[in-house]
């Protein structure tokens, strides 16, 4: 990034993908509020129309849209593609949560009048995006704050504006103001101007809980400024007794290596019952040794593709120097195939003998492994983290799942099931370094719209019953 433009790279070749000029906060800001009142005045049913009209848009671009993510961001192909059949998914899932959870209600009463609780959109909400899901994420906040009546103004990832572009364009193209659906290219102080701006009501945040702290920090003062942070995790996976053993690798390793291991919902952490330990690592090191790693088109196509960028590539690479030099034990070393691009292969490491642990979010294909005796240490081991968005058990019985899940401290609890696919019509988010209470997902619908209570009567009628004297 210069002084003056943005340019986005193909993680796997090095490729210029996009190149752009760095975007004007205050015009932006000021372009937004200039139109956001006609489309917060548009009847609900119009603005419904128009975001379905966005879906059929993006039906028509999904190959170029396909593409555009998996060339900023190293995704397979078939992962990019799943990501915008998700993107079409989310405009019913909205539909229906706006209803559900923002909808009109009337309470009549023939002495007591109306009691009503209606919503209103906040004005002009700053949606900040990470890299890792440069549609999916965007469209999932993007698409019930429009429906609310906001209008929007989208601060993607420095490493994927061209997706960015694509999806707004996407929304202009079914009948959405360029003004109300705007992108601010730029890079992490441009973000963080935005958020910060007098013109801006709301800011939904997704990313990294160091830089999620920082927005909450500058905000603290502004008890008006309607905040919703989406943080990372340092997920824990326990996996007790199930004679599934192949089954229960599986789930591991598509929860752990997934997206190259770049999801929030990653687990970081396996911790296995003592008695499982050498049947389910070998198990996992056996599929994650199978596993492709290679460009987004390579054929055979890749389960993972390269880190975003050289920086992270080499970050996470010295985060397994160190575990391994403070106690780790290597079961799958990781590896650089091509020192110039940011390609790693899933690395697994034993750190049960580590005096400290680091409790933080190692964003990429690197799990670590703790061995445990009991349910109690599991859970507890599970639990030693200040971040809380997902935890999972995989087997165990009934009576386990309802233990772990009565004292996991986490936003998403599963039972044998990978970490990485919440259900689009569930809340999404944690507690603790993963959020502020205000989970995204089906529940977004609630921080796009403030509930206002009314009392209302045709007439006015009423009186005092005591404390007066006669008249």
């Amino acid at each position: 990034m210069s002084d003056k433009l943005l340019i986005s790279h193909d993680p796997a070749t090095g490729k210029e993908v996009w190149r752009g000029k760095l975007g004007d906060v205050d015009e932006t800001v000021s372009r937004a509020r200039r139109a956001w009142p006609a489309w917060a005045a548009q009847p609900l049913n119009t603005r419904i129309e128009l975001i379905r009209r966005f879906a059929n848009e993006v039906r028509k671009e999904s190959e170029q849209l396909a593409e555009l993510i998996s060339r900023e961001t190293g995704k397979p192909r078939w992962e990019a593609s799943s990501e915008v059949e998700n993107v079409i998914a989310q405009v019913e899932v909205s539909v229906r949560a706006y209803a559900e959870r923002t909808a009109q209600r009337k309470l009549n009463s023939a002495l007591q009048g109306t009691a009503a609780v209606r919503h209103k959109p906040h004005g002009v909400l700053a949606i900040i995006t990470p890299f890792n899901a440069p549609a999916e994420i965007p469209a999932s906040q993007i698409i019930p704050a429009l429906l609310a009546g906001n209008a929007i103004i989208l601060k993607a990832s420095e490493k994927a504006p061209a997706t960015a572009e694509l999806l707004l364009t996407c929304f202009n193209r079914g009948g959405v103001s360029a003004a109300v659906t705007q992108q601010l290219v730029g890079g992490p102080q441009h973000g963080l101007d935005l958020a910060v701006h007098p013109g801006i009501d709301g800011v939904m945040f997704t990313g990294s809980a160091q830089n999620g702290i920082l927005i909450n920090r500058k905000l603290a003062a502004n008890p008006g400024k309607m905040v919703a942070l989406e943080l990372g995790g340092n997920n824990p996976m326990i996996v007790w007794d199930t004679p599934k053993v192949s089954d229960a690798a599986v789930i591991i390793a598509k929860s752990a290596f997934t997206s190259a291991g770049q999801r929030c919902t990653a687990v970081r952490r396996l911790i296995v019952k003592s008695s499982m330990y050498p049947a389910i690592v070998e198990e996992v090191k056996r599929l994650a040794d199978r596993m492709i790693v290679g460009a987004p088109d390579d054929d055979p196509a890749p389960f993972m593709g390269p880190l975003i960028d050289q920086a992270a590539a080499d970050q996470l690479t010295e985060s397994f120097l160190y575990l391994l030099s403070h106690g780790g034990k290597a079961i799958k070393h990781m590896i650089r195939p091509d020192d110039d691009l940011p390609f790693v292969t899933p690395a697994i490491i034993d750190v049960t003998g580590m005096k400290e642990r680091p409790d933080v979010e190692l964003f990429g294909p690197l799990l670590q492994v703790v061995r445990v005796d009991d349910f109690d240490q599991a859970i507890a081991e599970a639990n030693r983290t200040r971040f809380g968005l997902c935890a999972a058990l995989v087997g165990g019985t009934p009576q386990d799942y309802n233990r772990f899940w009565a004292n996991s401290r986490a936003g998403l609890i599963n039972w044998n099931r990978p970490t990485i696919e919440p259900a689009q019509a569930a809340p999404m988010g944690g507690i603790g370094l993963s959020g502020n209470h205000r989970p995204a997902g089906y529940y977004t619908a609630d921080h796009c719209a403030y509930p206002v209570a009314s009392a209302e009567m045709e007439q006015p009628r009423a009186n005092i019953g005591a404390g007066f004297r006669a008249g």
